[in-house]
């Protein structure tokens, strides 16, 4: 299932940037050839007008392929390709994914705002529509071995002579630690659909190995929703919170990376974003949203940065033309971006061998 939602994020993530540059493309009065989803060899397509649309094998990204973008036809012929038309519509065309990306994210979080945002409250504080979740699941404890994942929610909790329903952390605590070889039943859900039976044991928790316990970390959760305006409010606020962050951690792992002390261990390739979606979708439909925010916000920043096969580093060539007066040889600029796309690929290869080494 976690497969099939990153799938599903990906494609959306990949079609929302791709429509970006083909969407100006079309506006700027560029001759759109292909707008592809994933990369050859090409698994399916149709032909509309002067574009093809295909599906390609490697679901890894898309592209839109422009009339005299890669410099190998006769661009100065055609007034409809790329090289024909102005810097500015150029450089439009070459923002315009990332453009997407930000915005698409913004759209998201307004959702989210909209529907309601999950958080943790204290008990003191919770309302009736407060719910307990399973925050964490320790390792080896009868917890892990029932199978309780988190994101669940606990409808009821019983040990057979008592029975708690909508219980709180310490009320769902206190009944563990007096149900010492005491089967419990959980029932798990809005309507406590799902039973689980857990027994609490010594020796779970570090902290204090003598306390009968199941292993859950728990935590009250209510969700706060948002008039429209205030949604919006919110929505901006998240969404340059967000690109601030990522700018800076990017720049970090960079300026490390130069010195080789780059800690890789808070860096996700494919295989740790599949697991990192499924976690998201444990939590509900609003996690699962906002974490494909913040990777398509992730993306815009990643592909503004001035590095070869990039929209950045392509934005650099649009911007070194502009300074020089003349156009960058076709040839030497297609052979810097061939190499940057191949490096690109080995550091998402070695990212993910880092992912499957951490699992």
């Amino acid at each position: 299932m976690a497969v099939l939602l990153f799938l599903l994020v990906l494609f959306l993530l990949i079609l929302v940037h791709e429509w970006g540059h083909f969407i100006v493309a079309k506006k700027t009065g560029m001759q759109v050839d292909e707008f592809g989803i994933g990369f050859p060899p090409k698994l399916w397509g149709i032909k509309k007008g002067e574009t093809e649309y295909t599906f390609n094998l490697l679901p890894i990204g898309g592209f839109v392929r422009i009339l005299g973008e890669d410099g190998s036809e006769e661009s100065e012929v055609n007034p409809r390709s790329f090289t024909a038309k102005s810097k500015w519509a150029q450089a439009a065309v070459l923002i315009a994914g990332v453009s997407m990306n930000i915005i698409f994210a913004w759209f998201l979080f307004v959702l989210v705002f909209l529907i309601g945002v999950p958080s943790t409250v204290d008990e003191a504080e919770a309302g009736e529509g407060a719910a307990l979740v399973i925050s964490e699941v320790l390792n080896d404890s009868p917890a892990k071995n029932a199978g309780l994942t988190a994101g669940s929610v606990i409808y009821s909790v019983s040990n057979g002579e008592e029975t708690l329903v909508n219980p709180t952390p310490s009320t769902f605590t206190a009944l563990v630690e007096e149900s010492v070889e005491k089967t419990l039943t959980v029932r798990l859900g809005s309507d406590g659909e799902q039973i689980v039976e857990l027994t609490p044991e010594a020796g779970v928790l570090e902290s204090a190995p003598e306390r009968p316990a199941v292993g859950l970390a728990l935590a009250l959760v209510a969700t706060k929703q948002y008039s429209f305006l205030a949604a919006v409010k919110e929505a901006n606020i998240s969404t340059y919170t967000t690109l601030v962050a990522i700018t800076v951690g990017v720049t970090n792992l960079i300026a490390s990376s130069l010195t080789l002390s780059a800690d890789l261990s808070q860096v996700a390739g494919p295989i740790g974003i599949v697991g990192l979606v499924g976690d998201a979708a444990a939590f509900g439909l609003t996690s699962l949203m906002t974490f494909t925010a913040i990777i398509s916000l992730n993306l815009a920043v990643i592909n503004l940065l001035p590095f070869p096969a990039l929209d950045g580093g392509r934005l650099l060539f649009v911007a070194a033309e502009t300074v020089l007066r003349r156009p960058i040889n076709p040839v030497w600029m297609a052979r810097v971006n061939t190499i940057g796309f191949a490096f690109l690929i080995l550091l998402m290869i070695a990212i993910s061998v880092n992912d499957v080494a951490r699992m």
